[in-house]
């Protein structure tokens, strides 16, 4: 039997509804992106490359230390410069296999002329090398400004570049998504930062309960970069 609600009822219920109005939606300014994994299709081996610098041994002590992901960057930082060397000479190497086969991701195109038209500025920040940033925005005609590589110290996950590109641009970090397929990297860049987060999951490896207890936790998931102007939609003000 159908609930019967009286016209006084009805009048008492839009009169709650409209003395109680939605919050007023963040104005949405800026995207900022990783590149290799979201803006780009992986295609570097990264087990292989983590072995390269630091064995067998000691890649699988680290990644049983950090299931989340191992920081080589930083872990290599403070070895003396000949071993340092050695280091970035055999992440260079992987980085330069994996750029012969460099692809966009599906959706990535299309995210950002629906960006453009709506004026909202995008940045990217990678911590691959900048032959590669350059690389991405000759092949695919698509220009992120500013694009820091990891030639900008500190690179992420501190949030020094993602406040940097604030600064550039003249905006609030809270004014600012970030959008990464690494927790460890962009998602912790972008919180440390004040800024909002999504996290590009396409394979739901981040549903798993080893990061139930992980640090930095997105503000929102997705699992293409199809789904994410739907969420920018909802969640924020996207006015020109």
């Amino acid at each position: 039997m159908p609930l019967l609600i009286s016209n006084s009822a009805k009048a008492f219920v839009l009169s709650k509804r409209m003395s109680h109005p939605p919050a007023l939606k963040t104005r949405l300014r800026g995207v900022v992106f990783d590149m290799d994994g979201t803006l780009t299709i992986p295609v570097i081996d990264f087990p292989a490359m983590y072995r390269a610098v630091l064995g067998d041994a000691e890649y699988r002590r680290l990644k049983a230390e950090s299931p989340s992901g191992i920081d080589i960057l930083g872990h290599i930082e403070a070895w003396p410069p000949h071993e340092k060397k050695k280091a970035y000479d055999a992440i260079a190497e992987v980085e330069r296999q994996g750029l012969q086969h460099l692809q966009i991701m599906p959706g990535a195109s299309e995210l950002c002329a629906v960006l453009d038209s709506k004026k909202i500025r995008r940045g990217l920040i990678t911590r691959n090398n900048k032959s590669a940033v350059d690389l991405f925005h000759e092949r695919f005609g698509i220009t992120f400004s500013p694009a820091l590589s990891r030639e900008f110290l500190p690179y992420k996950p501190d949030p020094a570049p993602l406040l940097h590109i604030c600064s550039l641009w003249e905006v609030q970090p809270d004014e600012v998504i970030m959008i990464g397929d690494s927790l460890k990297d962009d998602v912790a860049c972008g919180k440390r930062a004040g800024a909002f987060t999504c996290l590009l999951d396409q394979k739901g490896i981040y549903d798993s309960p080893e990061y139930a207890d992980v640090e930095f936790k997105p503000d929102f998931k997705v699992s293409s970069l199809a789904d994410v102007f739907s969420v920018l939609n909802v969640n924020f003000d996207l006015s020109p």
